[in-house]
């Protein structure tokens, strides 16, 4: 086990390297490789990740708190157990990754792709997802309220027994995804009638 602490990278490749059970305080991380890495039940609290590669990366087990990861890319990382707790996602790709079982407590996750993830079951109250791309997403039986949906692409996204009662949905396309099972209330049944041409007084 190893810790990191108030250290600053730029476009290092930790892709070789074995960063499994290791410890990363207050460091900065900026255009860095992790691709392909073994980070298995790494923890990081209050890092930043700035355009950093995690594809392929194997993340299943770390612990993440108020962290921030802007603009990076998890594609087919492994990110089974992971726990990602009051951090800030902004921009990242998660196309391809294992997402199974993952926890995530508050944060922001706006503008991510997060297209065709496995969020079944999750409780993912009150997580900004401000223009997240959520298309093709399982999120049945999710919990979802009090979200930040503004804008999300929900495109055949699958909602069924879903709760997003108290989210805002502001700007979301009805149309492209069924309601059929999700709790919905008063204020987004009236966006839902909107979005289908009705007029509400």
């Amino acid at each position: 086990m190893f810790q990191y602490s108030d250290q600053k990278y730029t476009g290092v490749d930790f892709g070789s390297q074995d960063l499994r059970y290791g410890e990363l305080i207050s460091c900065t991380f900026t255009r860095c490789s992790f691709a392909n890495g073994s980070l298995e039940e790494l923890t990081s609290m209050n890092c930043r990740f700035i355009e950093c590669d995690f594809r392929g990366a194997l993340l299943n087990g770390s612990i993440h708190k108020e962290s921030a990861f802007d603009n990076c890319n998890f594609n087919g990382a492994n990110l089974f157990v992971t726990k990602f707790e009051a951090c800030k996602m902004t921009g990242s790709d998660f196309s391809g990754s294992t997402m199974d079982g993952i926890s995530i407590i508050q944060g922001d996750w706006s503008y991510t792709n997060l297209r065709f993830s496995n969020l079944v079951k999750q409780d993912l109250r009150g997580i900004k997802f401000h223009e997240a791309d959520l298309s093709g997403a399982n999120l049945e039986k999710a919990d979802l309220r009090d979200c930040d949906l503004t804008m999300a692409v929900l495109a055949k996204a699958k909602l069924l027994g879903a709760d997003v009662r108290g989210a805002e949905m502001a700007g979301v396309d009805f149309k492209n995804f069924s309601i059929a099972g999700l709790r919905m209330d008063r204020e987004q049944t009236v966006l839902f009638a909107l979005s289908h041409g009705a007029r509400v007084r």
